[in-house]
């Protein structure tokens, strides 16, 4: 065989789709699925169909469903979204929510916004509608509310609308509101004045209160400190006796040697005590009177009584510490109270000087 006979052999066996290569290939391809080679062709041709008609079958469904949701959609709308009319007169409002009060509730939640329409009814027949301010949506206004509820449940306003009348009755409720609070507040700032005014005065009584209060105890303290002192001087006075202008409270006796005027030691002691206890007494005040026997002639013993006195009373002076304020002027009663038929014994009693504390009735107030 030529050389040219056998490329063109090589060339036809390398060509795709030709040869038992391609054949092969072929028979592979029908050997799976609704195209197996297995069967007749009619068989295969029936399997080819069905599966058409499945798959269009499925896409009938798919499109009916997207047709069925198209057209619920503005239905579900309209039914989330549907107008509704509200009448009812404004209890209250706050920036862009109106609280309403319907026959069918007493609270209702109106939400204002931009694009809400605000309108009054005018005309014999009410058909005219003026624009308003919302500023006109006042408490006690009867009014008229289309729009539609929110998913939040939010009443949404669309337009408002009202009388001229009920706009004038509203304006009317307010001006009473108004004055009735005015008069309100009048009344109670004058009762707080008020108020004030009896705290203040109850601060006073109270503070009077207290003051008698005080002063009754200070006076049944006085009154406490006089019967201690009416007792006291009903002792002394039992026991000292009393004088024209004053009450005794105590009294101290030094006694003297014969013919002399110092003081013996022993009456120091009681005499500083006496100064002491001089000082709890008020407006209290120091006697001091000399005393001599009958022994001797009248002038001696004149001088003696008088000597006994000065020597006592520079005692409390010098060691009572008694104010000379306080001292009345020693007295020399000479023998004034010595008798004539007195024994020697007696005369010693005689030849003394007597310390009285002293009170003036009238400080004693008794």
């Amino acid at each position: 065989m030529s050389n040219s006979a056998n490329a063109a052999s090589i060339t036809r066996l390398s060509r795709p789709g030709t040869g038992a290569s391609s054949r092969n290939k072929k028979s592979d391809r029908y050997s799976t699925g609704i195209f197996s080679s297995t069967g007749c062709p009619w068989e295969r041709a029936l399997k080819e169909k069905t599966l058409l008609s499945m798959t269009y079958s499925n896409a009938c469904k798919i499109a009916n469903f997207g047709v069925i949701s198209l057209l619920a959609l503005p239905f579900l709308s309209a039914q989330l979204f549907a107008q509704e009319k509200l009448q009812g007169m404004i209890k209250a409002r706050s920036a862009a929510t109106i609280i309403l009060e319907t026959k069918a509730a007493p609270y209702v939640n109106v939400l204002l916004e931009a694009t809400t329409k605000v309108a009054q009814n005018e005309g014999l027949l009410k058909v005219r509608k003026a624009t308003m301010s919302m500023a006109a949506l006042i408490p006690g206004l009867q009014i008229e509310v289309e729009g539609h509820h929110d998913e939040n449940g939010m009443f949404v306003a669309k337009s408002i609308t009202f009388d001229g009348n009920d706009l004038e009755r509203a304006y009317s409720i307010q001006a009473g509101l108004s004055e009735t609070e005015a008069r309100s507040k009048a009344t109670q700032q004058e009762t707080a004045k008020h108020t004030a005014e009896l705290e203040k005065q109850n601060a006073a009584l109270k503070a009077q209160n207290a003051a008698l209060q005080k002063q009754q105890a200070e006076l049944a303290e006085h009154e406490k400190k006089i019967a201690a002192n009416k007792a006291l001087i009903a002792a002394n006075t039992a026991r000292f006796g009393q004088l024209d202008d004053y009450y005794i409270y105590d009294e101290v006796t030094i006694l003297f040697a014969n013919g002399k005027t110092n003081v013996d030691s022993k009456y120091i002691s009681p005499l500083k005590a006496l100064a002491e206890k001089a000082t709890t007494v008020e407006g209290y005040m120091i006697q001091v009177k000399g005393y001599a026997s009958a022994s001797g002639s009248a002038a001696l013993n004149q001088k003696l009584s008088q000597e006994r006195a000065a020597a006592v009373s520079d005692i409390l002076l010098q060691q009572g510490r008694v104010p000379v304020s306080r001292m009345l002027a020693p007295g020399a009663m000479g023998e004034s109270e010595a008798k004539e038929t007195a024994k020697a014994a007696d005369e010693a009693e005689d030849r003394k000087v007597v310390v009285r504390v002293l009170q003036n009735k009238g400080i004693a107030g008794i």
